[in-house]
């Protein structure tokens, strides 16, 4: 059970939309995934009172529109470093409302509940809030990053002070920068978006920040030059400090532009020696800016993302061949859910790396995360632990989008599962229409009716939505629960007490299996102590081979006698056998001893 101050991030996922179902791609796109083993409690969602969730809707439109600010910052900084007139006017006035917002968020900051990246749930707790953010290098930037200490020093000092002090502290606001790098690392994995063109306007505002600050910074050198007329600019305009301060911006972003493009044309150029400094600064950048420019285009026409471009190309031939076979609209919501679940745990998964550990290592984590599922599921209570630590090395772990089938009803069962976490629905079909029987959460299995009387599945099973199973085949389960007989008695009797509670679940696999009424007895008849063997059966001696009996083997249930045994094998061959004997020569004196496909020579 997680600690009364951490909260798992899968409420996050119920919380993304108040409207009630969730939409499959969307969710799965944008919602954090829970560890595996990790077990949900579905009345266990809510946060502490004034604690908000770091993906709640809401907080994110807020975030969003911070960014937008910091565009505004990052563009305002240097120009006001450059020109001063407007530092002391007009936008003055817009940087205080600007840095209010900023104010308001260093507030709501300690109010939202973080990640803890070592157990990977959602911390709620105010008083850690506080210390992370207060100890961390966050706070004292973003708090330098927003006071306005101009306006500061004139309410103490009741002076107006236009010095170039106060310009290279307001550069403290591009520290802002990095929500912008965080909005793009979001949008980049968020499949709702093109990453070529997200990666692209990342790339385009790499370089106009680049060019918007050289020219400030190249304005600002000419300005504070103690020549006005020996400065790149003044040898052109030379009153350029009583001229516009839109002229002025544009000389210096057609500088910066055609310097960055090119070597320049000459007829803007360094005249004293800082500006040369600055000048051979700037291009030993621009060889940088270059270079990192062309390699991510490059890497973005042709390689880019080999996972993502891959996860893309799956879901167009999903919507590719959906259309050319006019599939309807739900199905083919659930394949494109299907795709994107699958990319995204692949990572959580690390099958890659889980391949390469020894299979006692292997087990071990396996053991750790579904040894306490697999031991409150129903069918498996009281059973030995030795059998349930056998079980679980067998079983593998998944996940499945909203509203997608696990088992169909009548299909040929394969294997059968327990609900880690999420819910699912038990459905039937009776006559074309669907009939919910009943919801199963964590810890609950479904598909052991047809694993366990070896007859197609009952129910249609749907997950409500996004959850984890852990699944065994049902090949695993009886070649693991054979050897153990006291413990397949003890699975067996668990399976009747369940099934006669159930009664509802009980006369639906009963109405269910009327179909193959021939083939395996229904709940309610008594049930055999041991699940069925198959086994096959021939009617020669073992040494002979089978080109010269001219005969095939038989596939059959493992009757309870020899004495059953032999008439099977009459009737199956048109001739009456009296011995039974096994592949190495060894005769059968008690079915007991026999195993799933052992060969059986009876003459």
């Amino acid at each position: 059970m997680p600690a009364p101050d951490a909260r798992s991030p899968l409420p996050l996922l119920f919380r993304r939309r108040s409207s009630g179902e969730i939409k499959n791609l969307a969710s799965v796109s944008s919602s954090l995934l829970p560890a595996f083993g990790t077990v949900v409690d579905e009345n266990y969602l809510q946060l502490k009172k004034y604690v908000i969730a770091p993906y709640d809707r809401r907080y994110r439109l807020w975030q969003t529109f911070l960014v937008i600010l910091v565009v505004y910052s990052a563009w305002a900084s240097p120009f006001e470093l450059a020109f001063r007139k407007v530092a002391t006017g007009s936008l003055m006035y817009v940087d205080l409302v600007v840095d209010s917002f900023f104010a308001v968020d260093i507030i709501l900051t300690f109010f939202v509940a973080y990640l803890d990246k070592s157990t990977y749930l959602l911390v709620d707790d105010h008083t850690k809030i506080a210390i992370r953010y207060v100890t961390a290098i966050y706070f004292p930037l973003d708090v330098a990053s927003t006071l306005p200490f101009q306006v500061i020093y004139r309410i103490l000092t009741g002076k107006m002070r236009d010095g170039n002090i106060f310009g290279f502290l307001n550069l403290l606001r591009l520290w802002r920068l990095r929500r912008v790098s965080e909005l793009f690392t979001r949008l980049e994995k968020d499949t709702r978006f093109s990453y070529f063109w997200t990666r692209y306007c990342k790339l385009i505002g790499v370089t106009l920040f680049a060019v918007h600050s050289a020219g400030c910074f190249y304005f600002w050198l000419a300005f504070h030059h103690k020549t006005p007329d020996n400065t790149w600019i003044g040898s052109q305009v030379h009153d350029f400090k009583h001229r516009s301060v839109w002229l002025g911006y544009t000389y210096s972003m057609y500088w910066s532009i055609v310097t960055l493009t090119t070597v320049g044309y000459g007829d803007l150029h360094a005249v004293n020696t800082g500006e040369k400094i600055f000048n051979m600064v700037y291009m030993l950048f621009n060889i940088g800016l270059t270079a990192y420019l062309i390699g991510n285009m490059t890497n973005l026409v042709v390689h880019s993302a080999v996972r993502t471009f891959a996860m893309r190309d799956a879901i167009n031939e999903i919507l590719r061949y959906a259309s050319k076979n006019r599939l309807p609209e739900g199905l083919k919501e659930q394949m494109l859910a299907h795709m994107q679940l699958k990319f995204k745990t692949a990572e959580l998964q690390q099958e890659e790396v889980l391949e390469d550990l020894p299979k006692a290592i292997r087990s071990g984590i396996s053991q750790h995360l579904f040894h306490r599922t697999v031991g409150n599921a129903y069918l498996f209570k009281g059973v030995s632990e030795d059998l349930i630590s056998q079980l679980i090395s067998e079983m593998k772990a998944e996940y499945f989008p909203p509203k997608v089938e696990i088992i169909l009803q009548n299909e040929i069962p394969t294997d059968f599962y327990i609900v880690v976490s999420g819910a699912v629905d038990v459905l039937t079909y009776k006559g074309g229409m669907e009939q919910p029987l009943t919801k199963l959460g964590s810890s609950e299995m479904v598909g052991e009716i047809g694993v366990i009387f070896n007859i197609p599945q009952p129910f249609t099973v749907r997950t409500k939505r996004l959850s984890q199973v852990i699944r065994i085949s049902h090949h695993h389960f009886k070649q693991l629960v054979q050897p153990h007989s006291k413990d397949g008695k003890i699975i067996i009797t668990n399976f009747v007490q369940h099934m006669l509670s159930n009664e509802e679940l009980e006369n639906a696999a009963n109405g269910s299996g009327d179909a193959n009424a021939n083939e395996a007895p229904p709940p309610s008849t008594t049930l055999p102590s041991t699940f069925p063997v198959r086994v096959i059966i021939h009617d020669h001696h073992p040494s002979e081979s089978t080109l010269e009996c001219n005969m095939t083997g038989k596939l059959i249930h493992l009757p309870d006698s020899i004495e059953d045994l032999l008439k099977i094998a009459e009737k199956k061959f048109s001739k009456r056998g009296s011995t039974v004997l096994m592949a190495d020569g060894a005769k059968v004196e008690e079915l007991n001893a026999l195993r799933e496909n052992d060969h059986l020579y009876i003459f």
